[in-house]
């Protein structure tokens, strides 16, 4: 049976090691949150990093945090969907009150379009 398709190269963000997993994860868990997610470069801003919640959905959103704010980032398994795209997923612990943005992309329609 020939290959339909071959292996395409995933694009990988590249984000600069944090410091190994904390010896206190209790206390990390006090001043810092989680947030889950695909990592990618900001569009204009090397400070700032954008974290997608769910990659695959078609239905998502993602974070916006200053990297200066994010103190320690654990790797966890990559998501790959049935096509067989793999898409890198983390978990960044940023500090508590810190300022985040999160945004919710949309197509503008008119719901009289869909009754």
């Amino acid at each position: 049976m020939p290959l339909t398709h071959f292996p395409q190269e995933v694009k990988k963000f590249e984000i600069e090691a944090y410091k190994k997993r904390p010896e206190n994860l209790s206390e990390l868990k006090k001043t810092h949150v989680p947030f889950t997610g695909s990592p990618l470069k900001h569009p204009y801003d090397s400070e700032k990093i954008i974290l997608v919640a769910d990659p695959f959905s078609s239905n998502t959103f993602y974070y916006e945090f200053r990297t200066d704010d994010i103190s320690h980032m654990e790797e966890l398994p990559n998501l790959v969907n049935l096509e067989g795209d793999s898409i890198f997923i983390t978990r960044l612990w940023v500090k508590k009150k810190r300022v985040g943005l999160r945004c919710v992309p949309f197509v503008v329609e008119d719901i009289k379009d869909y009754l």
